[in-house]
């Protein structure tokens, strides 16, 4: 394997790609600092990286009434302007995401109705079935996952938390995240780290 980051034999890992959308990139509703870098270097990642995972994955923002996850003067710790929004351009991937895309094999979205940080709150369709995140991977054997994307302290973090408290060994490859602030980003590292998650690389600066 050439990018010995993630282990061993790919064979049972899986590379998750949290909420990399435009309105959490510069330019969005709720954008994060390094935003487009971090979906430029996810496409690069799985790029040269693809066959190291037995399944790509992506996480997204699917907003439409998530009650007081939406507010018109947000605090930016439990509440936040509108984003993600259903039907509107912020919904959508980062173009820079593109070529990651490709690569994907299921979109699990998440917070229709909710606020939903983590990933595994999302459901994708397969067979007209809703399909939990953590029932996708079992399914295909996965027992490792790789976590990138957008925001280290909030998404992130929660799918991470979340993926490990359901028997996932876990990584979060930190140099293809970015955090909203200084102070929720080091919690959430050490959230992480205490729950047995393993942190990989460094945040970009």
């Amino acid at each position: 394997m050439s990018d010995n980051r993630t282990g061993g034999p790919g064979t049972h890992r899986a590379l998750i790609v949290v909420d990399v959308q435009n309105d959490f990139c510069e330019g969005g509703s709720l954008a994060v600092d390094g935003g487009a870098d971090v979906a430029r270097k996810i496409s690069e990642h799985v790029l040269g990286h693809a066959k190291e995972y037995a399944a790509i994955v992506a996480t997204a923002d699917w907003h439409q009434d998530p009650g007081g996850h939406f507010a018109k003067d947000p605090d930016f710790v439990y509440s936040w302007p509108p984003h993600c929004v259903v039907g509107t351009r912020g919904a959508l991937f980062h173009p820079a995401a593109g070529p990651a895309l490709e690569h994907v094999q299921a979109v699990f979205r998440k917070g229709q109705h909710a606020a939903a940080y983590s990933g595994f709150e999302g459901f994708t369709t397969q067979d007209d079935k809703q399909l939990a995140l953590a029932h996708w991977l079992r399914d295909r054997a996965i027992e490792q996952v790789v976590i990138a994307g957008l925001a280290t302290d909030y998404c992130v973090r929660a799918t991470a938390l979340d993926a490990a408290s359901e028997g996932f060994e876990t990584t979060v490859l930190l140099d293809l995240t970015a955090g909203v602030a200084p102070e929720t980003t080091d919690a959430a590292l050490a959230a992480m780290r205490e729950a047995g998650v393993q942190l990989v690389g460094e945040l970009p600066v």
